[in-house]
């Protein structure tokens, strides 16, 4: 699979799930090694794609870890949870 598709597909599971579609973005980072797939969603959506007890996610990650891209390297789904970034200093 290319990059696109491995993103169309993606998006094609996350869809239903959500809330506000449109405000998914995936960001692709590649090594040598793997793809990662960084999949942004509405802070008020990230209980869903992540589910619970983490089950949605970990079914999600099952479905794209199986995929092989073009260049025959692991594919990698990280998802932004919105809890990593600082909050800036007053």
């Amino acid at each position: 699979m290319t990059s696109t598709e491995i993103d169309t597909l993606i998006r094609l599971i996350v869809q239903p799930i959500v809330i506000h579609p449109e405000s998914i973005d995936i960001q692709v980072e590649k090594t040598q090694n793997f793809e990662q797939y960084t999949l942004n969603v509405h802070s008020d959506d990230v209980g869903r794609v992540i589910g619970r007890n983490g089950h949605v996610a970990a079914a999600i990650r099952t479905i794209v870890h199986s995929t092989i891209n073009d260049k025959s390297r692991k594919v990698r789904l990280l998802i932004n949870d919105h809890r990593n970034h600082e909050t800036p200093a007053q």
